[in-house]
């Protein structure tokens, strides 16, 4: 129960609640009908399964602003597309996961470069390192492997539909539509919205950062983001005459119950996590790691160390904050490179939390493509390892 005292865990259900809402709007607004004509019939961006998870690929790299809202924007954007070209949808969560936290932790003019720049400054301070934080940071993003071949991989799978695995096996499952928005369907009523949310998450990064980007808090910046969404989808479909009231709060609140079980896979995530956290199991992990390393081998134990940690507890911020403080002083005793150490850590921790069924960016990639969560793990997992030794080799090579 002491979870439920912690703001960002609230703020996260929270999120998650307001996602269905927001999705059930969108859907019986008919925006989604509306963008689908456009880009397949107006634009012909799309004509084929590949361009059509190609642009739920592109929008995700774009909009790097927090991984949560990578995934969401994504899903809605490649849901109706792959229900029109019959793509499972474990193809389209694979897309959403694999772009949106190696984005959001290699473009980090959001929540991640706040926590990163807060971590490396906290080194500073103590003395461990000399230098600025955000030179640092740079030189560490560079080294990160795990999210570059992550991004890599997928678009080989894209491109080339390279199907291994339990994708193999994987099959479409038609997502059930209101028909009666075909009549309506207007793509603003999508496309606006969304271009709020991405907005909006600067704007309040801003305003919890006190006028900086980079210190803002990404649990409350995404909450707020969806408040200020819903109000503005209230207005705008009530005020255009799209739905009345009464159907638009009808519709929202059948859109929040129907992620109520999201929002609590969620919180039993949270707890799985705090548990490992609160045995120390990472500490101890990497204790016994430091034990006679050899220097070459330093950046690629890290990252295995910190895969581990991320994995068990579901979290890679958690990660982040366990094993730059134990990384930094094992590069320096080493006399390694602490950009490659902190780099390491950054991929460890984005690779387990890609692989890990607990992680909130896998259950939030599952919510917004419709599929099931174990399914999108086990159909996932198999690139994710195939990304995770490409970084495991070129950490061993840069050591």
């Amino acid at each position: 129960m002491s979870l439920l005292l912690e703001p960002w865990i609230l703020k996260t259900l929270g999120f998650a609640i307001l996602v269905g809402s927001i999705i059930a709007l969108i859907e019986k607004s008919g925006g989604i009908y509306g963008f689908v004509h456009f880009v397949q019939n107006q634009k012909s961006l799309v004509t084929s399964p590949r361009s059509a998870l190609l642009l739920s690929y592109v929008v995700g790299i774009v909009i790097f602003v927090e991984s949560s809202i990578t995934s969401l924007i994504a899903g809605a954007v490649g849901k109706p597309l792959c229900d029109h070209y019959k793509i499972p949808h474990a193809k389209l969560a694979l897309v959403c996961d694999s772009t949106s936290a190696p984005v959001s932790s290699l473009i980090v003019l959001n929540g991640w470069g706040a926590l990163l720049l807060g971590l490396i400054s906290t080194q500073i301070t103590e003395g461990m390192i000399q230098g600025d934080s955000i030179d640092i940071l740079i030189d560490a993003v560079l080294y990160n492997f795990y999210a570059m071949s992550a991004l890599g991989v997928t678009f080989l799978f894209i491109w080339f539909n390279i199907d291994i695995g339990p994708m193999k096996h994987s099959t479409y499952n038609p997502f059930l539509h209101d028909k009666q928005t075909v009549r309506q369907a207007n793509k603003y009523y999508m496309i606006l919205p969304i271009v709020l949310m991405v907005l909006m998450v600067f704007v309040f990064l801003y305003i919890t950062g006190d006028g900086n980007i980079l210190k803002g808090s990404g649990s409350s910046s995404i909450f707020y983001t969806m408040v200020s969404t819903m109000v503005f989808m209230f207005f705008y479909f009530v005020g255009t005459k799209n739905m009345r009231v009464m159907t638009w709060t009808s519709v929202a609140f059948k859109g929040a119950l129907k992620f109520i079980p999201i929002a609590l896979i969620l919180l039993f995530a949270f707890s799985i996590g705090k548990v490992t956290t609160d045995l120390k199991t990472g500490l101890y992990l990497a204790s016994l790691a430091s034990d006679n390393l050899n220097v070459h081998f330093l950046a690629g134990a890290i990252f295995l160390l910190s895969s581990v940690i991320s994995f068990a507890t579901g979290t890679s911020w958690g990660t982040f904050s366990i094993m730059i403080p134990v990384a930094v002083p094992m590069a320096v005793g080493l006399d390694a490179n602490i950009a490659l150490a902190i780099g390491a850590v950054i991929s460890g921790g984005v690779f387990g939390d890609h692989c890990s069924p607990i992680s909130d960016t896998t259950i939030i990639s599952s919510m917004a493509s419709d599929c099931d969560v174990i399914e999108h793990v086990n159909t996932q997992l198999p690139y994710a390892l195939i990304s995770g030794l490409i970084a495991l080799f070129f950490f061993i090579a840069f050591s």
